[in-house]
């Protein structure tokens, strides 16, 4: 179970780190450049443990699925980027793809 939160807390710093990307302004702004260097580097720490008893194939596809939804959503919500139907559409058929994988593949480590 341990393995699940290590991957949680990557994606949640990996998702803290992009969207700071924004506010650093081509790192030329001190504070969200440091949250980007500091939120990437706990991301991939925390990456790596979950490694130790996920298949890497499957974490980085949950890692990369759930952080492309999250950073949208706050794209969305903080950025106000606008969302069309297709985007909407990619973005379920991204979170669907997740869900079976964990449901259904006898790849992914339970």
């Amino acid at each position: 179970m341990k393995q699940w939160l290590f991957l949680s807390v990557a994606i949640v710093s990996e998702v803290v780190a992009t969207s700071a990307l924004k506010a650093s302004n081509g790192f030329t702004q001190l504070w969200p450049s440091l949250v980007v260097v500091a939120g990437y580097a706990i991301a991939f720490f925390f990456l790596s443990l979950t490694l130790r008893t996920i298949p890497v194939g499957v974490a980085y596809a949950i890692w990369s699925g759930a952080g492309i939804v999250l950073v949208t959503l706050i794209a969305w919500f903080v950025f106000g980027q606008s969302l069309d139907i297709p985007a909407i559409i990619g973005l379920t058929l991204i979170v669907t793809g997740v869900i079976v994988l964990q449901v259904f593949s006898k790849s992914a480590a339970h």
